[in-house]
């Protein structure tokens, strides 16, 4: 799957790959915590949140799968492709790192993720807008939880504050890739497959806006924004490494059920 359309690819296989790709990524990177997490109660939500991210990843994989036409499935394509076939946004392959990086990190991917849902709800593609359907409910819940949290921690201490700033300056400049478009998304805007992301910029960076105001944060300025994942052309050096954690099971014993 890549960026562009392709001859004899059908554009549904390359949204369903994007929003899996991401999906199965950051529910990854989020079950990372298990066990880690500052509290209890903050272990029980991220790994729920996990399993939620991955179900929809298997939900989208599929059909992508399916949409191809290469004999591939969920587990195919999460776990037979290397870093380079990967369309997912950059901001979510990125490390961990404190939980105020880890909270930041996926506020900012649900405030996008509900948005972006919510129009494909009204897919004329009935498997497309089933699936974002389901995913909405868990989202919407993603959504008010992360946002609440980055809030009150932003608003929190002088500690608190300290780190939920420092964390939004390190993810800030991977948000502008949410609203990037290229020719797969007029594509799939002008069948009335899903919404064109520039279309969501407004919605979106607005509900950003409020969070951040809300939370006393500052959103840096941003000469350049970083861009790549969605379309292949390039990767940060964490998805490899993370890949080959994922995936090291499937390719040491390629094949075997459980």
């Amino acid at each position: 799957m890549v960026g562009g359309p392709i001859a004899g690819v059908d554009p549904v296989a390359i949204l369903a790959g994007r929003m899996g790709d991401t999906a199965l990524v950051l529910g990854h990177r989020i079950s990372e915590w298990c066990g880690l997490a500052p509290a209890l109660e903050e272990d029980i939500a991220l790994a729920n949140t996990a399993l939620d991210l991955i179900g929809q990843a298997k939900l989208w994989l599929d059909l992508a799968g399916a949409r191809e036409g290469l004999g591939r499935d969920a587990d195919g394509l999460a776990y037979l492709r290397d870093a380079w076939d990967f369309r997912n946004l950059l901001l979510v392959e990125r490390p961990n790192g404190d939980f105020g990086d880890t909270i930041l990190r996926q506020a900012l991917f649900d405030g996008w993720h509900v948005q972006l849902l919510a129009g494909l709800r009204d897919s004329r593609d009935e498997q497309v807008a089933a699936i974002a359907a389901k995913a909405s409910k868990e989202a919407a819940y993603h959504w008010q939880r992360s946002r609440e949290t980055v809030i009150a921690l932003g608003d929190g201490t002088e500690e608190s504050h300290a780190r939920m700033q420092a964390a939004l300056v390190r993810a800030w400049p991977f948000v502008g890739e949410m609203f990037e478009s290229d020719e797969t998304d007029a594509a799939l805007s002008s069948a009335g497959i899903a919404p064109a992301p520039a279309t969501l910029s407004t919605s979106v960076m607005g509900a950003f806006e409020e969070m951040l105001a809300e939370a006393t944060l500052r959103a840096p300025e941003v000469s350049r924004w970083q861009t790549g994942g969605r379309s292949g052309r390039m990767h940060t050096e964490h998805l490899g490494h993370m890949l080959s954690t994922m995936q090291w099971l499937q390719r040491a014993y390629p094949g075997c059920d459980w």
